[in-house]
């Protein structure tokens, strides 16, 4: 496949869209660890911060293939907000969780198999879940044979 530019702002603003278009509240799930990242430090929880991007929350919105900025209040104070669309790990809508998580792409300098990836609940906050075990012996020897008792699923890349 010849090298194309990334799904994911194009997803992101049809997902946005489709979020509003429904009349609820679309918000992000920002990874603030991302250097290019400017969002207010004193929310960040665990390396991320939830942002809520509904028209009526935030001023001057641009949302273009590289970056997502507008202006918002944090604690009364106007601030201005600027986010690589890489550092947007997924957009839901408030009222019901509908929407999508992004997966990381390792080229962009993802986290590593092991990392804990966030996905956000029906509430607006963000859970922490492990990926799937994976092993490197296990890559390079036989399939084995599957343990009795209850069925699980393993992710092999």
């Amino acid at each position: 496949m010849s090298n194309m530019t990334p799904n994911q702002p194009y997803l992101l603003r049809a997902f946005f869209d489709w979020i509003v278009d429904n009349e609820m509240t679309p918000y992000i799930v920002v990874d603030a660890m991302n250097q290019l990242s400017e969002v207010p430090q004193e929310f960040v929880k665990d390396g991320q911060i939830v942002l809520n991007i509904s028209p009526s929350a935030c001023v001057n919105f641009v949302m273009d293939l590289e970056f997502v900025a507008f202006q918002a209040r944090f604690g009364g104070q106007p601030r201005q907000i600027r986010i690589p669309c890489q550092a947007i790990m997924a957009i839901y809508a408030r009222e019901n969780g509908a929407g999508t998580v992004f997966a990381v792409e390792e080229e962009l300098g993802g986290s590593s198999p092991e990392a804990p990836h966030s996905v956000p609940d029906s509430e607006g906050e963000s859970t922490s879940k492990p990926s799937a075990d994976t092993n490197e012996a296990d890559a390079d020897s036989a399939p084995v044979p599957p343990k009795k008792g209850k069925p699980n699923l393993k992710i092999i890349k």
